[in-house]
């Protein structure tokens, strides 16, 4: 069985942490969106076909041909014209069935492995809100009898989840359609036709389904991985007068310092410099080469690789890019006064996050001033930077951004 990745979009809805990178190369527990998917994938097959486009040197470069056994070859979409249209670049390299999935999801293998069994169909989740996804209407035999795209409401709640088995006939079909409004060929126009043909049927997930579409996403999916899956190791040093409770994996050449506190699910990458006298929460992952000085908090948040978090610092559900520095007494606000969800700027819009706690989302090589407070859901974009004693109210946008 072969898998199509499709990691070709810019992804500007998790901006600015992908204003950088790729989005399959955001990283959750310490490892990027992409290697998770491989992992999961593993059991599945031998070989996958990524589509690539934003940044694909990036990915390219990464992981070369081959990842722990699995071939990769790479197939460039050049313009972002839909799922579809990635779908038919891979026409010429793919012989025979297949698995298709979204490159910015996070699924349960045994799910995968249940899908290849099919002759063709698609993973479904139950959902609340079925506005925000595409829905299947089903039989009672699990076949699709529709497929609806955001309804406002709906006789069913199974949530499209962006992962399909295909033959080959799929590309024939794409071929064949037209644009959608917006000038792009989806993979759900395909699935239409398949489903007016009969037999397309509808797998009720049984495992995780993680979605990163928007940044505290990347937030919730760390959350579960470092709850689920994370196997506690200590390969670095850590001094007597240093305290480790609970799940933690410390990595290679990492120095913990008198004083520290690290509570567990919590990963701390590889030469990194934790404390002295420092308290990292449950929920937290922090990559290779940080450092974690003394008098800082961090709780439920990521740290990219290079990062310092030096002095007096208090760090909270946010999410640091890389070789970002924050001055002395930086602080994310991560509560609102009024106990409400906290709002996040997306492309000129207020979004609900959903989330009581969110703190900032901060790009790569920023660097704060000394006594810097950032009010919750605020971003600061790549390279940016504040002054002292600077009180973040609005995101901190670059001139040069797209």
């Amino acid at each position: 069985m072969q898998v199509i990745i499709m990691a070709a979009g810019q992804s500007t809805r998790t901006y600015p942490l992908t204003a950088t990178r790729p989005k399959p190369l955001l990283k959750a527990a310490n490892k990027p969106i992409l290697e998770h998917q491989l992992d999961t994938l593993r059991n599945v097959t031998d070989r996958v076909v990524l589509v690539v486009g934003y940044r694909r040197e990036q990915i390219e470069r990464a992981y070369g041909a081959e990842y722990r056994g699995i071939s990769l070859t790479y197939v460039r979409q050049t313009e972002q014209r839909g799922t579809g249209h990635a779908l038919l670049q891979c026409a010429d390299v793919v012989d025979g069935p297949f698995i298709a999935m979204n490159g910015d999801d996070l699924y349960h293998e045994q799910d995968i492995v249940r899908l290849a069994e099919l002759d063709q169909g698609a993973l479904a989740r139950e959902v609340v809100d079925v506005s925000q996804y595409g829905v299947y209407e089903t039989d009672k035999a699990g076949n699709a009898t529709g497929l609806t795209e955001k309804p406002e409401q709906s006789t069913s709640n199974l949530a499209n989840m962006g992962v399909y088995r295909f033959s080959p006939d799929v590309f024939d079909i794409l071929r064949e359609t037209p644009p959608s409004p917006r000038g792009e060929i989806e993979i759900t126009s395909a699935i239409e036709v398949l489903i007016q043909r009969g037999g397309f049927r509808v797998l009720e997930a049984e495992g995780y389904w993680l979605p990163i579409g928007y940044p505290w996403h990347l937030l919730e999916a760390n959350e579960f991985l470092l709850n689920d899956m994370l196997r506690p190791s200590i390969e670095g040093e850590v001094s007597p007068a240093a305290h480790i409770m609970g799940a933690v994996a410390i990595g290679r050449g990492t120095t913990v310092r008198p004083g520290a506190v690290i509570e567990g699910p919590s990963i701390i990458g590889a030469n990194c410099v934790i404390g002295p006298n420092c308290w990292i929460r449950p929920g937290t992952s922090i990559a290779d080469n940080c450092k974690i000085g003394q008098g800082v908090e961090i709780k439920n948040s990521i740290i990219m690789d290079h990062s310092a978090v030096p002095h007096l610092s208090y760090v909270g559900d946010s999410i640091l890019g890389e070789g970002v520095n924050l001055g002395c007494s930086t602080i994310t606000a991560n509560l609102r006064h009024d106990g409400q969800p906290v709002k996040c700027m997306v492309k000129g819009q207020a979004i609900d996050t959903g989330r009581r706690k969110l703190g900032a989302i901060i790009g790569d090589g920023v660097h704060t001033g000394i006594h810097t407070s950032i009010y919750p859901g605020r971003k600061l974009w790549p390279h940016t930077a504040t002054a002292p004693g600077a009180v973040v109210q609005q995101d901190v946008e670059s001139q040069d951004r797209d």
